[in-house]
């Protein structure tokens, strides 16, 4: 059986990153944004802010969703989500990416299938003939 969803949600966590690079804004918005650009999204806009007295949230927003990020640099730590949609975009290359630019020494990811055609059907208020899915993710069950 195969899953039909809309969107995939893949959840990384970075540890052991040096603590320059996850608390400089202006570099983890470049990365950011190069991880959207590596992993085929087009980014739409892109908000950065520096915490005081340290930390870094961001977004980088893409015409198929969002690319995310949080770090704590007094942990050597970085949370990133990269939610896509459609097929045009692989997130995974976005995690690989920024793994490689932060300088995790551990990366820890899994993937979340989002809007499942199903479910969808089963919970709207309306008869929905036909979802438009754009992925399918094999071997889920």
């Amino acid at each position: 059986m195969e899953l039909s969803t809309l969107g995939r949600h893949v959840l990384i966590e970075f540890y052991g990153c040096p603590s320059e690079v996850i608390e400089n804004n202006a570099l983890i918005e470049r990365f950011m944004n190069e991880a959207a650009d590596y992993s085929g999204a087009t980014i739409v806009e892109s908000v950065f802010h520096h915490f005081n007295p340290y930390g870094v949230s961001g977004a980088v927003i893409i015409e198929e969703s969002h690319l995310t990020i949080h770090t704590w640099p007094e942990y050597g730590f970085a949370s990133v989500d990269v939610y896509t949609c459609g097929d045009s975009v692989n997130p995974w290359k976005a995690a690989d990416y920024l793994s490689e630019k932060l300088h995790a020494t551990k990366t820890e990811s899994f993937e979340i299938p989002r809007g499942m055609a199903d479910k969808i059907r089963q919970f709207a208020e309306q008869e929905i003939d036909q979802i438009k899915v754009k992925i399918e993710l094999e071997g889920v069950k």
